[in-house]
């Protein structure tokens, strides 16, 4: 499945401890599964984990510039989960991602937004609220969309760690599976507008 044009793409994935890996060994994580798809089916990319536990999009918001002194030809933003757990005011999250975005825009980096959703116990006018933060973004700022991270394996206990928060190593390989057409899609496109401009 190789094409012609050999270089090994680098896309950052941005994001919080769904990103990290949290209480899985380094391989079963999001980033390295997903990696290890993408090597399957020999594909030259290079997926960067830029996930940290526990950050707010606030602090993914006050991080991410000097992250992008490394060369990237595209980032993935995954944030929010831990601004819904904490009840945060959902124009600071819309506000941060919005401000990542708008940054990689100038920059012309290509960008892949997936989305979070809030927890039903927070009443009905934040969950939408929240969860409407993430659509608008992609439609505004034209990038990639992946609704929901968790998909399929929320509040699912044979798919999740004890703390029902984090995916274990069967829930993150449905979440792989689940992305990866979406992902496949960005990829492809990275890889013809570096391939237009090398021409």
């Amino acid at each position: 499945m190789q094409t012609s044009y050999s270089k090994n793409i680098r896309v950052l994935i941005l994001g919080d401890s769904l990103i990290a890996g949290y209480g899985l060994l380094k391989e079963n994580g999001f980033v390295d599964q997903l990696q290890k798809k993408f090597d399957n089916e020999k594909y030259n990319i290079n997926l960067v984990n830029g996930g940290v536990s526990g950050e707010t999009s606030t602090g993914l918001n006050n991080r991410f510039e000097w992250i992008l002194d490394d060369k990237f030809d595209g980032i993935v933003i995954s944030t929010g989960a831990n601004d819904a757990l904490r009840g945060i005011d959902p124009q600071i999250t819309s506000k941060n991602i919005e401000n990542i975005l708008l940054y990689l825009e100038k920059i012309q980096i290509p960008t892949m937004l997936i989305g979070m959703r809030a927890p039903n116990n927070l009443g009905s006018d934040y969950v939408k609220e929240f969860n409407n933060i993430y659509p608008k973004l992609a439609e505004k700022y034209e990038t990639f969309f992946y609704p929901f991270f968790l998909k399929d394996v929320v509040l699912k206990p044979a798919l999740n760690q004890k703390d029902m928060i984090h995916p274990n190593e069967q829930g993150v390989k449905i979440i792989v599976e689940n992305i990866y057409p979406q992902f496949l899609l960005f990829y492809k496109t990275l890889k013809n507008q570096l391939s237009s401009k090398n021409k």
